[in-house]
């Protein structure tokens, strides 16, 4: 008997890969070009907002085509093989793979802000620093526990994820005890609204969209849940709505209590607010219990990603090695993506990967979300849709709110807007080499 993610793994999937990297580190980049309380705290809402607006569209489309692999399973059925391949490419190449090397990274710079290990290890390192070694060793570590144990892989994320929402909820209310104003004000001013139309708002949407990310997580390993009738919707919705929660909460309390000029360009924001409240030797204790729960993180999209993969392998007979299982499990697939997160965490910066991953990903979460419009425009007379609930005003906004992201990266950031573009259509070359006995699934 196969075995398969209950209800409750589901969810701490679809939480997991949402809380982690982005909450823990996107707001020192955000403040750069944002300093209203209002604005801020409104970039999260509008972020939370659109990712459960994708939830519902995710899910409906989750009943009326029920197989795993997210956005490869659902392109490939509405509009052609050749566009899902090329969202499916994207998961390959990038998708999973550059956010479980940003998570390993904001996980190494958390820990070594917390212990500084350099003097321990000096010839060791080369010219690696220690966070890029701490990254690069928590993915093998992963990856080797994923790679041989389904269940054992479940317990470990059921429990990281639990003891991750403990940690958020315990650092809000030691910031409302220990933590003083710092002076910033959250209600909507001229100056806040100036903020809401600039660029830098934009721009900061790629940053809570990468925090957010995640919320079609439960879509992605579809074919493993049990019942997914009834748990693929639940999964998705109350997973995002529990996030958006716990997003609005931590980062009201880390602009509450810490100056913004203190986390702009910070990474280790949750260091920096520990330190502010407790001081310098609990900050370093509570720093590195952050560093840990990262590990969740890492964790959850090291077991969605190669489950794209392996669907993939499943359909076209040259990748047919991605499809490869040992105990249930898609080992070729999990070490695959192991080989190109290290390469991430080598050659790129934190922040070129948020940017680069989010447009990417942004754009193809649209055109799965305009979908819904497209499949049910073909259904037959008097023939139900998979979903009702609010149909066509959620995808409508999440498409909406996705045109003007898209088109502030593209003007802002081309540089890795263009270069999301140019591994999206190499993808093409492989489809065509790929499809010859291509099995289409219906």
């Amino acid at each position: 008997m196969k075995n398969k993610f209950g209800l409750l793994t589901a969810t701490s999937v679809v939480i997991a890969n949402m809380i982690g990297t982005g909450v823990f580190t996107s707001l020192g980049f955000q403040v750069m070009g944002i300093s209203s309380g209002f604005s801020l705290l409104l970039l999260w809402l509008l972020g939370g907002v659109v990712a459960l607006c994708g939830a519902f569209s995710y899910s409906e489309l989750s009943l009326r085509f029920p197989r795993s692999g997210g956005e490869y399973n659902f392109l490939s059925r509405i509009y052609h093989p050749a566009l899902g391949f090329l969202a499916g490419w994207i998961s390959i190449t990038v998708g999973f793979a550059a956010p479980v090397a940003a998570a390993a990274i904001a996980f190494g710079r958390y820990f070594t802000s917390s212990i500084d290990l350099t003097p321990y290890f000096p010839d060791v390192l080369g010219h690696l620093n220690m966070p890029v070694l701490l990254a690069i060793l928590l993915v093998l570590f992963l990856t080797v526990l994923h790679g041989s144990n389904k269940q054992m892989g479940a317990i470990f994320q059921n429990t990281m994820t639990i003891l991750k929402i403990s940690f958020i909820l315990l650092l809000f209310a030691l910031g409302l005890i220990y933590g003083k104003n710092a002076g910033l004000s959250f209600l909507p001013g001229k100056q806040a609204w100036r903020e809401i139309i600039s660029p830098p708002f934009a721009i900061s949407m790629f940053f809570v969209s990468f925090a957010y990310s995640g919320w079609n997580a439960a879509a992605y390993i579809l074919s493993e849940i049990k019942n997914p009738e009834k748990n693929i919707a639940r999964s998705l919705i109350m997973g995002t709505g529990f996030v958006v929660l716990l997003y609005l909460l931590i980062n009201f309390i880390f602009l509450y209590a810490v100056p913004i000029p203190e986390i702009a360009g910070k990474i280790e924001v949750g260091f920096v607010f520990t330190q502010k409240i407790l001081g310098q030797s609990a900050g370093s204790v509570f720093g590195m219990i952050i560093s840990f729960l990262l590990i969740s993180s890492v964790s959850s999209m090291i077991i969605v990603g190669p489950r794209v993969y392996h669907v993939i392998g499943e359909d076209y007979p040259l990748l047919r090695w991605l499809a490869r299982k040992k105990n249930d499990v898609p080992y070729v697939a999990i070490f695959l993506q192991c080989l190109i997160s290290i390469f991430f965490i080598i050659t790129s910066t934190f922040e070129q990967v948020i940017v680069f991953v989010g447009f990417t990903l942004n754009l193809f979460t649209f055109i799965t979300v305009l979908g819904v419009f497209i499949y049910r425009y073909r259904l037959a007379p008097g023939e139900k849709p998979a979903g009702h609930f609010g149909y066509p005003w959620l995808p409508g906004f999440f498409l909406l709110i996705n045109i003007w992201i898209l088109t502030y990266g593209f003007i802002y950031r081309p540089a890795e807007s263009i270069a999301g573009i140019a591994i999206t259509l190499t993808g093409l070359v492989v489809y065509f080499l790929s499809r010859k006995g291509h099995t289409e699934h219906v």
